[in-house]
């Protein structure tokens, strides 16, 4: 049996009903095409946010201007992550709604992405769009990889990733818990060695875990899963790629502090 790290992506969702007739069935073509509307309306609801927030510099200086940011952005950040997690969990566990959720999941993402995204613009001018590039230069390559061959998804691959990112979660629930005591891991803010080196390895681990969500999006395929699961795919690629997105900003901060 299958495994992935992603919740989203439990190939338990992609086998529960299979044989399908031609044209009702999932295929990765509309998993692909489904992808492509959901980066869409994560885009332009990001972008939206962007254009609101970020205070032209040359007017505010940028420690003003960051200041600012970060006191207006919040309810966006906030409002869409508590309504972005919500669907997530909806979606998860009604694979059926996916159609309907996926849709608005993107929508709720992109004002976390476009708030997050200015708050680190104006700390760090242009590691915005140095992190969207290696997000989808690492996307590609990893395709690449995949398809190729050179990385081979077999049963103790996905198990240690699954561990891997396990215990990525483990560390951010417990910094995540220690903050409400005013504490918390210096290994994951840190901007030193270890600190970047930490966020190297999570950046990987969230690559490698784009190659189960190709897997389990063409092993949907060749399974007869039904058409809406073209949606859960797309939905369980993009929570991948957020992750990825935001890892890779954190490293870069990082390594502009140093």
């Amino acid at each position: 049996m299958m495994r992935t790290s992603n919740p989203a992506m439990n190939p338990a969702a992609f086998a529960a009903e299979r044989s399908y007739a031609p044209g009702q069935a999932m295929t990765v073509q509309g998993a692909v095409n489904k992808s492509f509307i959901l980066f869409g309306l994560l885009l332009f609801t990001a972008s939206w946010v962007w254009g609101k927030l970020m205070t032209p510099t040359e007017v505010l200086g940028y420690e003003a201007a960051a200041q600012q940011t970060n006191s207006a952005v919040m309810p966006f950040v906030v409002g869409g992550g508590i309504v972005g997690f919500v669907v997530a969990l909806i979606t998860i566990f009604k694979r059926k709604l996916s159609p309907y959720t996926a849709p608005i999941y993107a929508l709720c993402e992109g004002f976390v992405i476009g708030g997050i995204s200015a708050i680190f613009e104006h700390s760090y001018p242009g590691i915005v769009i140095q992190a969207v590039g290696l997000t989808f230069g690492t996307l590609f390559c990893m395709l690449f990889l995949y398809k190729t061959g050179v990385i081979k998804v077999t049963q103790k691959f996905m198990m240690g990733l699954a561990a891997a990112t396990g215990a990525v979660c483990l560390v951010y629930l417990i910094n995540f818990v220690m903050g409400f005591f005013g504490s918390g891991i210096p290994l994951i803010t840190s901007s030193g060695t270890f600190g970047i080196l930490f966020s190297v390895v999570v950046v990987g681990i969230a690559a490698f875990n784009l190659v189960l969500d190709f897997h389990i999006i063409e092993t949907g395929a060749e399974q007869g899963a039904p058409k809406y699961m073209e949606w859960y795919g797309a939905f369980a690629l993009m929570v991948t790629m957020i992750w990825l997105y935001l890892e890779i900003l954190r490293l870069l901060a990082k390594m502009r502090r140093r």
